[in-house]
């Protein structure tokens, strides 16, 4: 697999993304950056949002993972079912009732404007971060595999990703995404199938033989009953509906593409499906990286320091060349889709929630459309740079940093949104961000000394929803009598 095929295969992906874009782009304002003036077809948005929903998190780290901790990763898919229930039930009929385009406005509406701000600043540093971390491990391998062999810093790599990303979402946004969505969700699906059947072609085995091959190894187990195990099966599957509450019901990267849904009930059929898809799409990325360490098992092949790096070293130097423009087309459309919807809805989130360009009365569209410019090209550059720190950083799989970050950060807006819908309370609103800061700490401590205050116990991804308790029962302390 050269770097010249790799390059060739990079610039016919990108080519195709921009000839969606200039279709999608034709008659674009900014409510069609925004929502895509309310006209996505919801079966489009939901496909679409199984490549948002993966990203390179899922194509490279979930794969990679599965030596270290199995196929535990699906009591959290399965519990992602029951999170999908509440986002379809509980906040979409409030977000259409209210007509929102920010969901962060429910909070000025709900308790004031520090609260409000809070949500949105929340947001804004959980998806910068995510959306660096999904790209970083991405545009990594490409630099490694490709533009190192050429002396190309990997600032550079970077850059040129950032400003293609820009290039094809800046005029349309979101209507542009729902449909680039969808062929990065087809292009991460089919190139993560075939190298399963290239590589059952690899070892002369069927697939049937390949499948019981992992299920009689441990690699398959998938529910953990050790109650101080970090991978306790009741654990993972509680933090899989939380998570799918914060990640995706609170969080107007995924939602954004939801309200572009033409009214409520198609929004609902969109999030029904997309929980329900998720299953079956997660169960092949793990088998996937079941048969990729049978296979350097059987191959005599030495497992790679960085389990990230296990998918990538195996596709691009023992396959063959078929096998590698399958996972370097499989890789370019994760790492487009790490970004482009991010951008938008970063762009969307900063020039309402935080310029609030819609309160200050800037109802000139041209004036209107200056302000997103500038602000997509702020937070593009925002991305770059954190993309390049985490670089410089980067020391375990990235698929646990993600998940811990947002249990941080994603906490106090579970709080928040928790306690609006579910108390009639108001809050003094001026200790909003107090409570807001003070849980995460808690939390923070609490990870760190918990096998020593809690008798072994080894806290996971459930930190989250003790985040969003701690949050809860900080703004019942601050509540107006």
């Amino acid at each position: 697999m050269t770097p010249h095929l790799i390059l060739i295969s990079f610039l016919i992906y990108t080519a195709l993304l921009f000839t969606v874009s200039w279709i999608t782009s034709k008659r674009s304002d900014n409510e069609t950056f925004f929502l895509g003036n309310r006209r996505s077809p919801w079966l489009v948005v939901a496909y679409g949002m199984i490549g948002a929903s993966l990203s390179g998190v899922t194509f490279i780290s979930i794969p990679g993972d599965v030596g270290n901790t199995s196929f535990s990763y699906m009591m959290i898919v399965l519990g992602y079912l029951l999170g999908y229930l509440v986002i379809a039930n509980v906040l979409l009929p409030v977000y259409y009732k209210l007509q929102l385009t920010s969901i962060y406005t429910y909070l000025d509406q709900r308790f004031g404007v520090r609260a409000y701000k809070t949500g949105a600043v929340y947001f804004l540093i959980s998806r910068v971060i995510g959306a660096s971390f999904r790209m970083f491990l991405v545009v990594n391998v490409l630099q490694l595999f490709v533009f190192d062999s050429w002396g190309v810093p990997f600032w550079f790599t970077v850059s040129l990703f950032m400003l293609l990303i820009w290039l094809y979402t800046f005029r349309a946004g979101i209507r542009t995404i729902v449909w680039t969505d969808t062929l990065q969700t087809t292009f991460m699906l089919v190139s993560v199938i075939l190298t399963i059947f290239i590589i059952s072609s690899e070892m002369n085995i069927s697939l049937g033989g390949l499948i019981d091959k992992v299920q009689d190894s441990e690699l398959s187990q998938m529910v953990f009953t050790g109650w101080q195990d970090r991978h306790f099966f009741l654990k993972d599957f509680l933090a899989g509906m939380f998570i799918a509450i914060v990640m995706t019901g609170l969080d107007q990267d995924m939602m954004q593409k939801s309200l572009s849904c033409r009214n409520v009930k198609e929004a609902k059929k969109n999030i029904y499906w997309l929980g329900t898809a998720l299953v079956p799409v997660n169960l092949v990325f793990l088998f996937l990286g079941a048969v990729l360490f049978i296979y350097a098992a059987d191959a005599g092949l030495a497992i790679p320091e960085r389990t990230d790096d296990l998918f990538p070293t195996i596709a691009l130097k023992y396959l063959g060349p078929f096998a590698g423009i399958v996972f370097i087309t499989g890789l370019i459309s994760a790492a487009y889709s790490s970004a482009d919807s991010a951008l938008t809805a970063l762009t969307t989130s900063f020039t309402i929630d935080i310029l609030g360009i819609r309160r200050s009365g800037h109802s000139d569209e041209r004036k209107s459309r200056r302000i997103r410019y500038i602000v997509h090209i702020g937070v593009s550059l925002l991305v770059l740079l954190v993309i390049i720190v985490f670089r410089a950083i980067h020391d375990e799989s990235v698929i646990s940093k993600l998940f811990t970050i947002a249990g941080y950060t994603y906490g106090p807006l579970l709080g928040l949104f928790a306690f609006g819908l579910f108390t009639k309370y108001e809050v003094k609103d001026k200790w909003v961000p107090v409570v807001a800061l003070i849980s995460p700490l808690i939390c923070y401590v609490l990870s760190v000394y918990d096998q020593v205050l809690l008798n072994g116990y080894n806290f996971g991804f459930e930190l989250l929803i003790l985040n969003g308790i701690f949050t809860f029962l900080g703004l019942m302390l601050i509540r107006k009598k």
